[in-house]
């Protein structure tokens, strides 16, 4: 069910989805469970490991699930179309309602760590946080500023344990 891939062979499709609707983070703290959109963030290297950047917002309902947690999902759909799930999911807040069942969305559980995958999509990168780092505003270009802040972001360094895909029913 679970076929481990090299990250380097996604790296453009990751790229796609971010800039193009989103992928699914998720976190999970105790029974607490939660998933938001991410548009933003990537993969690179740092301390020789594969590192999924992943920025979240003081405001959002995941921040301090994955503050507590010290661990993450991202689940990336390559042919399943997710765009309203992704809408959804990038526009309303888990303190509220329950994401999975109100978008349709279901878990499955991780190979590594405790925080589940999106089971609609095909690819899942599993991170434990190395880094955290919240933004300084005294350092931000100030048309970027201008543009999306004063609800600055933290950026977690998650090291990628885990990459693989799975098999989906499409929902196109």
């Amino acid at each position: 069910m679970y076929q481990d891939v090299q990250i380097v062979d996604y790296l453009e499709i990751v790229n796609q989805k971010l800039a193009r609707g989103g992928v699914f983070l998720t976190t999970q703290n105790q029974s607490k469970l939660n998933t938001m959109t991410i548009g933003w963030g990537g993969i690179t290297h740092f301390w020789a490991k594969p590192i999924f950047i992943v920025p979240v917002r003081k405001s959002r309902y995941t921040y301090q699930l994955i503050d507590q947690a010290g661990e993450f999902t991202v689940s990336v759909p390559i042919e399943n179309n997710l765009s309203q799930q992704l809408r959804f999911c990038g526009t309303n807040s888990g303190r509220d309602i329950d994401k999975f069942a109100a978008a349709g969305l279901t878990t499955l559980p991780g190979k590594l760590i405790q925080t589940p995958i999106i089971a609609q999509c095909e690819l899942h990168f599993e991170c434990k946080t190395v880094y955290k780092q919240e933004m300084d505003p005294q350092h931000l270009d100030a048309s970027i500023n201008e543009r999306w802040y004063p609800d600055y972001h933290t950026l977690y360094f998650g090291e990628i344990i885990a990459c693989y895909r799975i098999s989906v029913e499409s929902s196109r």
